[in-house]
């Protein structure tokens, strides 16, 4: 089989390449359109790719009708982080992919709003020996969003799909 690199697919590697740290990860994100223009700053991604911090500004920009922040806003604040932790820290062997997303908004967002994904080392040792023989294995996580006081606006979850890559010689034949 013979694989067709294109320029586009250069270009999404060189990018990938060129924030494949922490920092120049956090820094991309920060300056990203989508980001930018919503109030989101990451404010940090720890060096081994275990903690995320994030925080969504409460401006006139960032709120809805209600004066309270959007829903949307607060999903999308931590949608990317927990697919992006398990690739650094599963690594190139394995597929991960986000399944599902689901938020519960349990009060109104009035300040300023923060959230702490910390992948946790015992988790990532799981899913590597569950999908160690190729299985497919869903994990969802979870963290809380809070507000200034410390109270908890909202529950973002993320079904997370992850599964060992095949290699040529691992590969079974097919029985005739």
């Amino acid at each position: 089989m013979v694989t067709r690199v294109t320029k586009a697919t250069q270009r999404i590697g060189g990018i990938k390449a060129a924030l494949g740290t922490p920092t120049w990860l956090r820094r991309g994100m920060n300056v990203w359109p989508p980001y930018l223009f919503a109030g989101v700053r990451i404010e940090d991604i720890a060096a081994d790719w275990r903690r995320v911090r994030v925080r969504l500004a409460k401006t006139p920009l960032t709120t809805n009708y209600f004066g309270t922040q959007f829903g949307g806003s607060l999903f999308s604040m931590v949608d990317p982080f927990w697919v992006i932790m398990l690739v650094h820290n599963l690594g190139t062997d394995h597929v991960v992919w986000d399944r599902a997303g689901e938020i519960e908004f349990v009060k109104p967002g009035t300040t300023a709003v923060r959230a702490e994904l910390v992948l946790d080392p015992a988790v990532i040792e799981d899913l590597r020996a569950r999908a160690a023989d190729g299985s497919k294995v869903l994990e969802w996580f979870e963290c809380d969003i809070v507000d200034a006081s410390g109270e908890v606006v909202a529950r973002a979850r993320k079904l997370v799909y992850v599964r060992r890559k095949q290699t040529a010689h691992t590969v079974t034949p097919r029985q005739s």
